[in-house]
């Protein structure tokens, strides 16, 4: 008896499609001399046409929509894991500060919507949403803290919330270090020499 090949139905080719133009947005994205993104230019970019981009995402804040899930579902799923896995606080500081800017090195583009950087003039929406990711990454270094606190780890008179931010804003600042510079400036430069400075005393 001859198996048969299963072929994919419509859904599995519009889902490959998807993946497909969000591919190519990332890897425009991560271009130094900033390419002008438009769905004229995925298109060419794909050997597509524009209405066979436009039939899977209708704007190019859909695309971005998207990417942003992507970065919000790989970032907590990393998270999650350092969390479950680091039994230490000051540990899982440590850990979150590298998965942040270890992210951005490897996905330069997707840095670039870190920092809201390509989304100034996309629906406000988005920039809503990238900075309600910011809150929830500087909520999560919060949490870090506070454990560490509670295990007496580090002294108890640390403001957890001040200084919560003041790690996000470091974070952030290299992120738009990284982007300014073209990917230039590694956002894990100096690291080991930093590291020192950012992570909070141990308990004396």
């Amino acid at each position: 008896m001859v198996n048969h090949l299963k072929r994919p139905n419509h859904s599995e080719k519009s889902s490959e499609r998807k993946d497909q133009i969000l591919q190519a947005l990332a890897a425009m994205l991560e271009h130094p001399q900033r390419m002008k993104i438009t769905i004229a230019a995925l298109a060419m970019r794909l050997e597509i046409s524009e209405s066979s981009v436009c039939r899977c995402f209708p704007s190019k804040s859909k695309m971005y929509e998207a990417l942003i899930e992507f970065i919000e579902k790989t970032l907590f799923i990393l998270i999650n894991k350092i969390q479950h896995e680091d039994s230490s606080g000051v540990k899982q500081i440590e850990n979150l500060l590298l998965l942040l800017l270890g992210f951005s090195q490897k996905n330069p583009g997707m840095t670039r919507i870190l920092i809201n950087d390509v989304l100034v003039n996309e629906n406000e929406h988005l920039q809503i949403r990238i900075n309600q990711l910011h809150d929830r990454l500087e909520a999560t270094l919060k949490q870090a803290l506070r454990f560490a606190i509670s295990e007496q780890k580090i002294s108890t008179h640390i403001d957890a919330a001040a200084y919560a931010n003041l790690l996000m804003c470091f974070v952030i600042g290299r992120w738009y270090q990284f982007v300014k510079s073209e990917f230039s400036h590694n956002p894990l430069a100096n690291w080991e020499t930093q590291r020192s400075i950012l992570l909070p005393p141990s308990r004396g």
